[in-house]
């Protein structure tokens, strides 16, 4: 039962995707789009396909993760491994929207 309902879960997320309003008004892809798709793919567990879709996703899953627990337990190290997530993020970001620009895949 639990099984069906994650199932018609996903189905519900794949129809009804948030449309980006940089695509929506520019005909043209911001450095989020694709965001919502990897989700999607990461949670039916195909990780490649995820991966291709938006690759900074898992290092912002970890980066809010630890975020978190740095929250509770206060790390000593935790602002300044917070601070290299959130270069490691934006480096991601930056590199994978300029290799769309790149390869003309930013224009629709």
């Amino acid at each position: 039962m639990q099984l069906l309902l994650f199932a018609e879960w996903i189905n519900w997320l794949e129809h009804n995707l948030l449309q980006c309003p940089s695509v929506k008004y520019l005909n043209m892809q911001c450095p989020g789009c694709g965001m919502q798709r990897s989700f999607i793919a990461l949670i039916k567990g195909d990780l490649l396909d995820s991966l291709q879709l938006y690759p900074a996703l898992i290092p912002i899953f970890i980066l809010v993760i630890f975020s978190f627990f740095h929250l509770i337990y206060r790390f000593s190290f935790g602002t300044k491994v917070i601070i290299g997530l959130q270069v490691i993020v934006v480096a991601i970001i930056v590199a994978h929207y300029f290799f769309k620009i790149f390869h003309h895949q930013i224009f629709l």
